[in-house]
């Protein structure tokens, strides 16, 4: 029996290229089976899994966010079971494949696109016969004669996962932060049989699509095609997402996204950066004028939910630079921006400024940059923990007029005032992670009643509005203006401790 892995991020994410590759095993497909996991199961008890099933050959997808996980799970499946042979595939071992240890583990890499070679090279170590060399390279495959991953799609996975689709794949532009640039030129699938299959998802019961594309609208023709099926087919609950190039919306995509009602789109736009000669030095070409055109469009005429892209740590872009950005991309209005540190990702060409603008990044997954030569570290980790508290205080939408308020009150830039909460939050909770929601609230009282001289009561009232508008019923004690009854005694102890006690102690 083959099988076939990988530890995805979070459950909720089907693996798109496990299902590649299972869909094209062709007389080898009755001896395949798929196993997925995630990254926060233990690799101990993810290869007991595996070796329960009693596999004669093991095939792994390795990417950035599960490296480190992957690669302890090869060092125990090969001293536990050294005999069964183990084939990587993936971004991450399609780079540097001679640095890498596991990739030194395995018994053949498949480098590139996979969905071909890998029942290939399957075939010829069942069979015993000697691999041509460890490091195998595939061909691009012609997409027109992939069997189509969807039907691996089961009645789970539609009804709790994310389905992934692709109608191309490639990018046309040079980014050089991004594996996308080496992915040129854009192939597209041809659009009858995709959209067949769309459909075919469809009538199983599938209602979330999230399109990987990297460049959804970068042919009209089909993009026109593609929202007008889901158009036709349109009923509450439906929820599209698409990458975008934000500089690029004619008219008729205008009036075609205009069409659909709050909740079906989700655009995610990558800005990443707006400072020019930054963008200039990783080759990313984008015309900021119509950028921001666009983007004021699609807040104030359609119902799409705009999630915006910015990097920091970019080569050639200082702190002040970023914080403008961020401040100008925050003027348009978008939903949610996402603030993403810079990757080495393993292939792409970053390093070659390493040298220049002082570029030192971790070597652990997901190599994110620590300092450079215009923000040292000190700084590159108030930026850090700033992504982290945006997304949980500003992007999760629990506090849509409180979060206003704090650059309001200071009068300062957007950036600087939320940089400054920042700095005051961390020092009181020394991490940036397993923060719950009233642990927020509460900070925000606290920040902006006794740090910005907000009148106490109008704070909290506003926090209850946010509580209300998010469709929360129940307030914690304190935006009530209640006092927790416990006693002094069960303040000393854990929760754990308190199930214990008897009733009165």
């Amino acid at each position: 029996m083959i099988l076939l892995s990988t530890l995805n991020a979070k459950y909720i994410h089907a693996s798109f290229g496990l299902r590649y590759l299972a869909a094209n095993m062709g007389d080898l497909t009755e001896q395949t089976r798929m196993l997925e996991f995630d990254i926060n199961q233990r690799p101990l008890e993810i290869a007991e899994k595996m070796l329960a099933a009693a596999p004669a050959l093991i095939g792994l997808g390795v990417y950035v966010w599960n490296a480190r996980q992957t690669l302890e799970l090869v060092r125990l499946l090969k001293q536990i079971a050294p005999a069964i042979p183990i084939v990587l595939g993936g971004p991450e071992v399609s780079y540097e494949t001679g640095s890498q240890e596991i990739c030194a583990l395995a018994d053949a890499v498949i480098t590139g696109e996979a969905d071909l070679k890998f029942a290939e090279i399957c075939r010829l170590l069942l069979a015993g016969t000697p691999l041509p060399q460890k490091v195998i390279a595939a061909d691009l495959p012609e997409l027109a004669e992939l069997r189509s991953p969807y039907p691996l799609y089961g009645a789970e996975d539609l009804a709790h996962r994310l389905v992934y689709v692709e109608a191309s794949r490639g990018c046309p532009f040079r980014c050089e932060f991004c594996l996308s640039s080496r992915e040129i030129p854009v192939r597209q699938f041809p659009i009858e049989p995709f959209l067949a299959e769309m459909d075919s998802l469809f009538q199983r019961g599938a209602r979330q699509f999230k399109f990987v594309d990297r460049t959804f609208n970068l042919h009209l023709e089909t993009t026109l095609r593609i929202l007008d099926f889901f158009w036709q087919r349109y009923e509450p609950g439906l929820f599209l997402h698409f990458e975008i190039v934000p500089d690029r919306l004619p008219e008729p995509l205008r009036k075609a996204l205009a069409k659909f009602p709050p909740g079906a789109l989700q655009l995610e736009a990558g800005v990443q950066t707006f400072n020019a000669e930054a963008a200039a030095l990783i080759e990313r070409r984008q015309n900021y004028d119509r950028l921001e055109e666009n983007l004021r469009h699609l807040r104030e005429h359609t119902h799409a939910h705009l999630h915006a892209d910015l990097i920091a740590g970019l080569p050639g872009e200082s702190y002040e630079s970023f914080a403008d950005g961020f401040d100008r991309l925050l003027a348009l209005r978008p939903h949610e921006i996402q603030v993403g540190i810079l990757k080495r990702l393993r292939g792409t060409s970053l390093s070659r400024h390493t040298e220049r603008w002082g570029m030192v990044y971790s070597q652990e997954p997901p190599y994110e940059i620590l300092c450079n030569g215009l923000i040292d570290f000190a700084t590159m980790q108030r930026v850090r923990r700033f992504a982290k508290y945006w997304e949980h205080v500003a992007n999760s939408g629990n506090f849509r007029q409180t979060v206003e308020r704090l650059w309001a009150a200071r009068g300062s830039s957007p950036f600087h005032a939320f940089m400054e909460f920042t700095d005051w939050a961390f020092e009181k909770l020394q991490r940036t992670d397993s923060i719950g929601l009233s642990t927020w609230a509460r900070l925000l009282l606290d920040y902006l009643s006794h740090r910005c001289g907000e009148e106490p009561e109008s704070v909290r009232a506003g926090l209850q509005n946010d509580f209300e508008n998010a469709g929360r019923t129940e307030l914690p004690p304190f935006l009530r203006g209640e006092t927790s009854p416990r006693t002094k005694t069960s303040q000393r102890l854990s929760k754990r401790q308190q199930r214990h006690l008897a009733p009165g102690e």
